[in-house]
């Protein structure tokens, strides 16, 4: 065989892989996506953007693959929105060996709604218009504030990954920490700075506490689950 069959065969034997990738998505393809409905379900619910770069969705998680730079030549060398859709349809329901992604991490129409909202912002430039620009809003509160030596930063209830309160204010002194988490999430709340200290991770229901002893000066709080800081999971507090 030639150099150019050579070609040929090697091209076909890539294009039947692909193929069999997005075969194994199953006929949820037909399904109708809900993008904005896919959007929230990554940044925030199903907890994708934790572990996903995704520039679109303002996510910047390290543990799993940059999503834009993972469909980047795949978008330039022509793979339509349809067949990125497939593939990832295929690797939520079948992770590869090893991944820290469970299986079925969304499922059914869902899985539809994440898979096409990656397809069509993965390396896409700019920025969502619309109502995929609204599709994120954390429920941020005015700053939070000791009373009673108590300090009490809820996790937003949405999914968003965020506190309820970017900032935070306290006396200097022995000071307890409380998280209620009434988001579908797990998360915890730590602080960083002259004095270090966190509480445990909890789950929906959960309420994640500590006590420190802070000295004055200026301090981080934020949530120790993977990938959830650099999304976006923290804010500042102010010790006098």
């Amino acid at each position: 065989m030639g150099p150019r069959n050579n070609r040929i065969a090697t091209a076909l034997a890539v294009c039947g892989l692909v193929a069999a990738a997005i075969a194994a998505a199953g006929c949820g393809r037909a399904q109708t996506a809900d993008l904005v409905k896919g959007k929230q379900l990554f940044a925030g619910k199903a907890t994708c953007g934790s572990c996903h770069t995704l520039a679109r969705a303002n996510t910047q998680g390290t543990v799993g693959p940059n999503l834009d730079l993972a469909f980047q030549a795949d978008k330039r060398d022509g793979l339509g929105q349809s067949s990125i859709r497939g593939l990832v349809e295929d690797q939520i329901s079948h992770p590869r060996r090893g991944s820290a992604m469970p299986a079925g991490l969304v499922t059914g129409q869902s899985a539809v709604d994440v898979a096409s909202y990656i397809a069509y912002a993965a390396a896409r430039p700019g920025k969502d218009t619309g109502a995929l620009a609204t599709a994120i809003q954390p429920k941020i509160g005015p700053p939070a504030a000791a009373k009673g030596g108590v300090l009490t930063i809820p996790a937003d209830p949405t999914g968003a990954l965020s506190f309820t309160a970017k900032k935070a204010t306290a006396p200097a002194g022995t000071i307890k920490f409380e998280m209620p988490n009434k988001s579908p999430i797990q998360h915890n709340l730590a602080i960083k700075g002259p004095v270090t200290g966190a509480g445990p991770i909890v789950g929906s229901g959960g309420t994640s506490t500590f006590t420190a002893t802070l000295k004055p000066g200026t301090y981080i709080f934020y949530c120790q689950v993977p990938g959830h800081e650099a999304a976006g999971m923290k804010g500042n507090l102010v010790v006098k």
